[in-house]
Formats: C-alpha cells, structure tokens, sequence
C-alpha cells in the first residue's frame, strides 16, 4: 500500500527550511480582514526574514494593508508564496507590526524598490511592515520537480493515488 501523506519535518529543520523558502520566492500574498469582514490580498516582496523569524516588507503609511492591519485586534495576517513551476509553496499566519526603523530600512532597501518608492528612503510615509510569524507550513516536492511530475503523471494514467512525493513542514511559533 501506498503511503500517501506527505514526510513530516519539524523542530529547527522546518524553520531552517522555511526562510529558505521565504526568501527564494520572495513574492508573496499578503491577507488581511476589511473593514466589511472579508479577505483581502495583495502582492508583496520579502526583503528579509531574518535570525528571529520576522519577516520584513516596505510600505507606506497610509496604505489599505496597513490600516486593515492595524484595525485587527490581534494585527492578524496571512501570508501565501507560490512556487508553481518549482512545486513549492509556504504559508504563513502571523502578526503585523509597522516599523519606522531608519538603521533597519538602510539594511534593507535596494534600488530595485525605487519603482514603489520613487524617493528611496526619502519618500514620504516610507515604513517597514514586519509579520511576526505564529504558524508556518511548507510543501516541496521530496524528489525533485522531475520526480514528482514523473509520479504524478503516472498517478494520473493510473487513476491511483500519488506516491508519496512532497514534504511537508509545520511549525508552532
């Protein structure tokens, strides 16, 4: 019989793993709660998730995102990357915290985010959003992308279940 759940990681190897991931994506999913209850996403690009977890964007003052999570009582957020031609994906539910740490924004800013920020660091209400993460999953193929498509279209010849070919990590922060 086949084992159809995917290898479970844990402990310090999932969060190892899972900034890797976070910061190879690097787009993700922002989700926050509106004003009228319902989901809201948006794209944003990681610049960092560093030693303790965090994980760390730049935005502006004033934006939806910012107010939706302020307004949560718990600052509630959800964060998905996708890697679909990698198989790849992390998701992410966690905190948000607006930053106004000029040290921390020199470390990470790049000239890439002057087409958001068209005065760099100079630009009016320029903050970082940092999400302290409290759960984190992850899923990658556990052979490789050629090995798992491999499996998957012989499942699907079949008509029987997938081998085992992704792993999953979960961890409680």
């Amino acid at each position: 019989m086949t084992d159809t759940h995917p290898q479970e990681v844990t402990g310090a190897d999932a969060i190892a793993r899972i900034k890797e991931l976070v910061e190879d994506i690097d787009f993700t999913m922002l989700t926050t709660l509106d004003a009228a209850g319902n989901l809201v996403s948006r794209p944003m690009s990681t610049r960092q998730m560093d030693d303790a977890g965090d994980i760390w964007f730049f935005t502006l003052d004033d934006t939806k995102k910012v107010a939706e999570a302020e307004a949560d009582p718990g600052h509630d957020v959800g964060l998905a990357y996708i890697d679909a031609k990698g198989h790849r994906y992390v998701s992410v539910a966690g905190r948000a915290q607006v930053v106004h740490d000029r040290a921390k924004m020199e470390e990470l800013y790049s000239s890439d985010l002057q087409i958001w920020f068209e005065d760099g660091l100079e630009t009016p209400g320029i903050a970082l959003l940092r999400v302290t993460p409290v759960e984190c999953e992850f899923w990658e193929p556990r052979h490789g992308k050629l090995v798992t498509a491999a499996g998957m279209l012989k499942a699907l010849v079949t008509r029987d279940t997938p081998d085992d070919t992704m792993s999953h990590g979960r961890v409680t922060c």
